[in-house]
């Protein structure tokens, strides 16, 4: 954070991450402490996808999103005196290390007001000396926050409630820097530090309980492009882990915004929540802003996903008139988040991972005998006997491929597909509500006759066109009728 009257080269708008990520997940629903135990070895594999500072120990960041883990979190609980209810929900939150409690007295004000009962606090303790001193100097403090559900809230409404709690309290706490929910909910809690991926259990002594058993684990490993390292900038963020970049994230933070006042769901109440995604920290922040917004007003992870990074589908003759009429119909109400993207997910009833149209990140799967899969940035975060690996790939560009807990199955690209195109009549929609234009808009005598060279050329220079953009851009566009896309390695 740069101090008043000193100008620096940082700028919050142009946070990106390129990362490491992964997920662990059983399909049947059945949580172990194999899993999570497989999930932090993989993790600390990718520590070669952050950077170190000069003390050696201090990382740029890495962090896990842990699937109902309830008989961990009640176990947490009573070694505090803490007896959550029935239905409960736990989360983390960084505060002012001075103390924070005039900001946590204020969250419990917004819980109270959401209709929800506050169960306890406790204090996370941390080992300091594991995350290094650059690290240690800008430690929060960490507390943990037990939330009952009200007399007969279901689960999709207690976690409604959760959610416009906590967006309204991080609206009236805005100015306070120190203020952070990492997570707050009864389906996936989140652990982050500003720590070295292999460190992250000795950071949170929690993180080692005998009790910590869950059935899908996301992780991620940040590296910072350009950008200071920040214990709020650690991912995964409250539903996603994100490797890429989001390059189109002005315009949609933009149209997001521009979307506030229409923006209407008979689930919950929106307009008093402040900003639906934030204009500024990192790209994924914001991408995790804006699916939890679809989420919460009544989409599933597997349309919202496609809603806010879908496939290239446009000038594709294979997909049927369902399909098309699916993508069509939500282009008329996001637009894509264009990459470079590679995501993993986990909320309710689904852990997921999908690439961008262009998939210029790579995800790579392997499924166990024993329904345990792994999705990550590379191969060989897993030790599994290859004999063990009864089916194995790569995502493609604009694939998604998902665990479904409820039905205790995998669901490749297709099976997505199939959902999605059935959940309404979206070509009626579209026939009835949509007028196209038809008449031509381009002058055809512009591009029969060409413009003399050397008014070209002047054209050229008062538009600002590189001798690159030309070759590389403008002439792939005018022969094939298609973007040039491309990329640093994959």
């Amino acid at each position: 954070m740069a101090q008043p009257g000193i100008t620096t080269l940082y700028d919050p708008a142009f946070e990106h991450d390129s990362c490491g990520f992964g997920l662990v997940a059983q399909i049947d629903g059945r949580a172990s402490a194999a899993l999570v135990d497989t999930a932090f070895a993989a993790l600390a594999k990718l520590s070669h996808r952050g950077g170190v500072n000069a003390d050696g120990i201090s990382g740029d960041g890495c962090g896990v999103l842990i699937h109902r883990p309830a008989d961990w979190l009640r176990a947490l609980a009573a070694a505090d005196g803490i007896v959550p209810g029935e239905r409960f929900a736990a989360g983390l939150v960084f505060l002012d290390p001075a103390g924070g409690e005039a900001a946590a007295i204020e969250f419990e004000r917004h819980l109270a007001e959401a209709g929800l009962a506050l169960a306890g606090w406790r204090d996370v303790a941390i080992d300091t000396e594991a995350c290094g001193p650059l690290a240690s100097a800008t430690c929060p403090r960490v507390r943990q926050v037990f939330v009952n559900a009200a007399a007969g809230m279901d689960d999709d409404a207690f976690e409604r409630a959760l959610f416009r709690a906590r967006r309204r309290a991080e609206t009236a706490l805005a100015d306070d820097p120190q203020f952070y929910v990492v997570s707050l909910s009864a389906q996936v809690i989140g652990y982050k530090a500003m720590a070295a991926p292999g460190r992250l259990r000795e950071v949170f002594a929690d993180l080692m309980h005998p009790a910590l058993a869950s059935d899908a684990v996301v992780f991620h490993q940040r590296f910072s492009t350009n950008t200071t390292p920040q214990w709020r900038l650690a991912q995964p963020f409250r539903l996603l882990a994100h490797n890429g970049e989001i390059n189109t994230i002005r315009g949609n933070r933009r149209w997001m915004q521009a979307r506030e006042a229409i923006l209407r769901s008979p689930l919950v109440d929106l307009t008093d929540i402040g900003p639906l995604v934030r204009q500024d920290g990192s790209d994924s922040e914001s991408l995790d802003n804006a699916l939890e917004v679809l989420l919460v007003g009544g989409l599933d992870m597997l349309t919202a996903m496609r809603v806010l990074v879908p496939p290239a589908y446009a000038a594709r003759e294979d997909l049927d008139e369902d399909l098309t009429g699916f993508y069509e119909y939500y282009a008329l109400h996001s637009e894509p988040w264009g990459g470079p993207a590679g995501l993993v997910m986990c909320a309710g009833h689904h852990a997921a991972c999908t690439l961008d149209r262009n998939g210029l990140r790579p995800a790579r799967w392997a499924l166990s005998d024993d329904n345990h899969l792994i999705v990550a940035s590379e191969a060989g975060l897993w030790d599994m006997p290859s004999a063990r690996v009864v089916a194995k790939g790569r995502l493609g560009p604009g694939q998604m491929l998902a665990v479904d807990f409820a039905g205790k199955r995998l669901l490749h690209d297709a099976d997505i597909d199939a959902i999605n195109r059935s959940r309404a009549p979206f070509r009626d929609w579209l026939r009835a509500g949509v007028s196209y234009l038809e008449s031509d808009l381009i002058d055809p005598s512009l591009a029969a006759e060409p413009l003399p060279a050397n008014e070209l050329r002047r054209e050229h220079k008062l538009d600002g066109r590189s001798s690159e953009e030309r070759e590389s851009v403008l002439k792939v566009l005018a022969e094939t009728e298609a973007e040039a896309t491309g990329a640093m390695g994959d």
